[in-house]
């Protein structure tokens, strides 16, 4: 009875929700819509506790359907609030909320109507930046490359928020849900928030492994082949618990 009693409790919250929600909407909002929007600005709340952005730099995106809920532009994260919710459609017509969305909305767009992603988070993380403007490439430095597909590649620049950079972007994650954006920043994929982030993070990561062993006086990071990143990526579809 305590089990039933907890879930029956949840559903009331969350019905509750979504019409305090649906009002500030202007419509009728879907629980999952206001659980999605909720665990979208935990995430982008944590791409700046955890140093990945600074300000409102960066956005973060979740498909519900054929709704995307996205960050507005220029609004501080920790300031959002059910109020301030945006939502587009695939189109990018906002159906959802008042305010502007992300200036970089079409990159997010591009890979919903590419990809099969749930989630989108896009970052000015300081390592991978910094790596962006150095490499076409970022060099094998360890074998997590194989978690974003292989190789990460850096897209041409282009002007933040135009279809040329979504277009750029694009190619470079061509086979991957991972790429850096020359003298930008990171872009990653997932079936949903959770796995954008932990890509997000690990490009990061491996982009100041790499910074860190070249900048050893005298000596060159070892650095992994293709083959041995591909091998690693036929380990890692058994990893985990099933």
């Amino acid at each position: 009875m305590v089990e039933e009693r907890r879930d029956q409790r949840g559903g009331r919250d969350a019905r509750e929700g979504a019409q305090e929600v649906g009002e500030a909407w202007g419509r009728s909002a879907r629980p999952e819509e206001v659980e999605a929007w909720e665990a979208l600005v935990a995430t982008a709340r944590r791409t700046v506790s955890e140093g990945l952005v600074v300000g409102t730099s960066g956005n973060v995106s979740v498909r519900v359907g054929d709704t995307v809920l996205v960050t507005p532009s220029g609004v501080p994260y920790d300031r959002l609030s059910p109020d301030d919710v945006t939502g587009v459609d695939l189109a990018g017509d906002r159906v959802l909320g008042s305010l502007v969305p992300t200036s970089e909305l079409p990159m997010h767009l591009a890979i919903y109507r590419a990809t099969d992603a749930g989630a989108v988070v896009h970052t000015h993380a300081v390592h991978a930046t910094a790596v962006s403007t150095l490499v076409p490439e970022l060099p094998l430095i360890h074998y997590m490359a194989a978690a974003l597909g292989g190789p990460v590649r850096v897209a041409p620049y282009a002007t933040y928020g135009t279809p040329e950079l979504a277009e750029n972007m694009l190619r470079a994650l061509t086979d991957r849900t991972a790429c850096l954006l020359q003298n930008h920043g990171t872009i990653a994929y997932g079936m949903g928030l959770d796995q954008a982030y932990d890509r997000t993070a690990q490009l990061e990561w491996m982009c100041r492994v790499w910074l860190t062993a070249s900048s050893v006086p005298g000596l060159a990071p070892t650095l992994l082949s293709e083959g041995q990143v591909a091998e690693v990526g036929e380990r890692l579809r058994g990893y985990g618990q099933r």
